[in-house]
């Protein structure tokens, strides 16, 4: 069977979260969204993992369940170098027993979700495989806290560890095309993860991934990112790179986009003063060491954007109005989820609900939409520039 799972979300008690991200709200949201399997979260919390524990039922070791969507154990954590990790764990015994070793190396593990460790990547490894756990870097190629921000290779960050690495995070501002120009990922499964910091359908979901297993529990979810006995992700599916809020170099105060040449000529500062700072896509190609090659075992990768968001850009106007979610929840009604919506729902039945949103979804899926590209800290956002699509937007 196909599943879909969004490994990387966050509690109600990180930082510049909603405090809506509770597991009724999480749960009921994924399932609109048509996620089959989410991460806990944030499990070094104490008071989150009371709530997890008086919300979730366990249905085998490793696997839970709330509202009719399953979960599995999962946080973010901050090395020494700011250098983000995602961990899976395999219960609630082995988190405890990670928490009070980790407890010894940081300040904030009992108030911050995404707490920080005074650790190098390769002690965190160590410490997570004690654990039983699993561990790759987050959203590696953002110009903060991710790994290829601080180092040039996955070695240089897990050291004698790097072969105990079984998965990267993709992060929004990056696809399976921009990260293979990398050799050293070829063996490495690629995730793409919302990264969710609110529950709503424009966030939780807005990546995912789709995995063949035999059935929806922990073991066979390892097995899929491990690749073993047939288990694997058969397809990441998330944003255009382009979308992301760091995919092109620009200035964190004006947004003002600028080649690697200009802003290293202007050593970093923009013409209103602000920073600029680095984009994903600069930062691969600095890195890039081959041409674009697919391992055989790399899955395709889907580019969506949130139905939300299309319905709002056929529409011309914000995104959560009341005609806007009206309409929304025509689509839900007719196809149960919205990742039924984008990803598997012919065009000529999404035109029974609304023909101006189906050509937008056919056409963001042949990649016919134009993008005006993110960078600084701002998303990248859809544009009307289509070649036929002027009679169903007007």
């Amino acid at each position: 069977m196909n599943i879909t799972v969004d490994f990387h979300l966050h509690s109600k008690y990180s930082g510049a979260t909603s405090s809506k991200m509770e597991i009724p709200v999480i749960s009921k949201e994924a399932k609109l969204k048509g996620l089959d399997i989410v991460g806990t979260s944030d499990v070094f919390h104490p008071l989150w993992i009371s709530h997890l524990k008086k919300m979730l039922r366990e249905l085998e070791e490793g696997t839970f369940e709330a509202g009719g969507v399953r979960f599995i154990i999962t946080v973010e954590v901050e090395d020494k170098r700011r250098v983000h990790h995602l961990i899976i764990l395999p219960s609630f015994s082995k988190t405890a027993e990670l928490y009070e070793e980790f407890k010894k190396y940081s300040r904030n593990i009992d108030s911050d979700g995404r707490c920080r460790l005074n650790l190098e990547g390769s002690e965190i490894v160590e410490r997570v495989k004690s654990a039983e756990g699993i561990i790759g870097p987050a959203h590696a190629f953002t110009p903060w806290t991710s790994i290829y921000a601080e180092h040039d290779s996955l070695k240089n960050c897990y050291r004698e560890y790097v072969d105990k690495i079984d998965f990267l995070e993709l992060g929004l501002s990056a696809d399976t095309g921009l990260a293979d120009y990398i050799s050293e990922l070829k063996e490495l499964t690629f995730m793409s993860n919302s990264d969710a910091h609110s529950p709503w359908p424009h966030r939780l979901g807005r990546e995912f991934n789709m995995l063949s297993v035999e059935e929806k529990t922990y073991p066979e979810i390892i097995k899929a990112i491990k690749r073993e006995n047939g288990r694997k992700f058969v397809m990441n599916v998330g944003f255009d790179p382009k979308l992301g809020k760091y995919h092109k170099t620009a200035c964190i105060t004006c947004f003002k986009i600028y080649s690697l040449e200009e802003a290293v000529k202007r050593k970093w500062r923009c013409t209103c003063g602000g920073r600029i700072k680095k984009g994903v896509y600069d930062r691969i190609m600095e890195l890039k060491d081959q041409e674009n090659a697919h391992p055989d075992h790399r899955p395709p990768y889907m580019r969506i954007a949130p139905l939300a968001e299309i319905i709002a850009l056929k529409r011309g106007c914000k995104v959560f109005t009341k005609k806007n979610t009206e309409l929304y929840e025509k689509f839900l009604l007719k196809f149960k989820n919205e990742i039924n919506v984008l990803v598997n729902a012919e065009y000529n039945d999404l035109k029974e609900i609304d023909k101006g949103v189906a050509e937008l979804i056919l056409s963001y899926r042949e990649g016919r939409i134009s993008i005006t590209p993110g960078g600084g800290g701002r998303y990248g956002s859809l544009a009307l520039t289509t070649h036929g699509l002027d009679e169903w937007i007007t």
